[in-house]
């Protein structure tokens, strides 16, 4: 029996349960979805206030005591720091755009100066005040089902991850699909992270069943600008890394874009890249291009940028 450590949360049980089916699938295991409640849950106290890794360190915990033998985290929510006693698998990434869901339907150039859009998500409020349209922005916090419940009694819209709309079966409420050129998405979004202990060499042969190289290698990408520009999970950056075999044997096509916000939207720097990467060294490459985007980002000013949100 696998036992698999994750959040409470409707939309952390259902994408576990995802992993469950496809760990069963590959190895023939039985498992076990073990719930645990995590600092992030039950409060209404903003993420960015919180701290890294809110969502994480109780499963992590679980895995060191041995009471679990595998979690499945948002990759988003890991700290980019990773133990070294931990092995991360990614399974293939789902759709990392952010989508509105919207009173009435409506989509975003529907919407006037003055319309009322939530999102708990300092990078979103960034990008959706950049837009210049007028839009009143309110910081909101829960599932799923309380902020689109939100848009019946005192919001026009909210914004969400596409991901997390269909791993609950929600995705007939959506109502625009956010361009990444209007919506740069959080870096690892739509995609999740199967950890497990680097000694349990049963837990970590049926992680590496679930991995897909593509996924890894653009979530390291995103991720490894988080890690030089010292930037938390809930810090105003988006990355999205596009990943495909190259038109040479061996090599793999790598565009990566990042940005750094001013928290008002007033200021933005953006970036642009393509790399081919080798096939044998997939991932370590992958996040070389993400450090290498990060310091230019820096040499443009994303390091003051950022402490002047702060």
């Amino acid at each position: 029996m696998i036992r698999i450590g994750t959040r409470e949360s409707a939309l952390a049980m259902a994408q576990t349960g995802l992993v469950a089916q496809e760990i069963t699938r590959v190895s023939g295991e039985e498992v076990e979805i073990v719930g645990i409640k995590t600092i992030g849950d039950g409060t209404t106290v903003p993420v960015a206030r919180l701290g890294v890794g809110v969502f994480v360190n109780q499963l992590r915990e679980e895995l060191d005591r041995g009471t679990i033998d595998i979690a499945v985290h948002s990759f988003k929510d890991l700290p980019t720091a990773q133990p070294e006693h931990l092995v991360i698998a990614a399974p293939p990434r789902a759709d990392p755009r952010d989508v509105l869901v919207s009173r009435g339907g409506k989509s975003l150039d529907e919407l006037g100066p003055g319309a009322r859009i939530g999102t708990g998500s300092p990078r979103r409020i960034a990008q959706l005040l950049a837009l210049g349209r007028g839009f009143e922005v309110v910081p909101i916090r829960g599932n799923i089902d309380t902020r689109i419940r939100r848009t019946e009694d005192d919001l026009d819209a909210v914004v969400l991850a596409a991901a997390g709309m269909h791993r609950v079966g929600r995705e007939g409420e959506i109502s625009q699909y956010l361009d990444p050129l209007v919506m740069l998405p959080a870096p690892a979004q739509g995609a999740l992270a199967v950890e497990c202990r680097k000694s349990d060499k049963t837990s970590a042969r049926i992680s590496s069943m679930l991995n897909d190289r593509y996924s890894h290698a653009a979530v390291a990408a995103e991720r490894a600008i988080l890690e030089r520009l010292k930037a938390g999970c809930s810090a105003p950056v988006a990355a999205l890394a596009d990943v495909a075999e190259g038109a040479e044997s061996g090599k793999v096509d790598l565009y990566l874009r990042g940005s750094v916000f001013a928290a008002d939207g007033s200021v933005t720097e953006r970036l642009s890249t393509t790399a081919e990467l080798n096939e044998d060294d997939l991932v370590n490459e992958a996040a070389a291009v993400g450090r290498a985007m990060a310091e230019e980002l820096i040499a443009n000013g994303a390091e003051q940028l950022l402490k002047s949100n702060s």
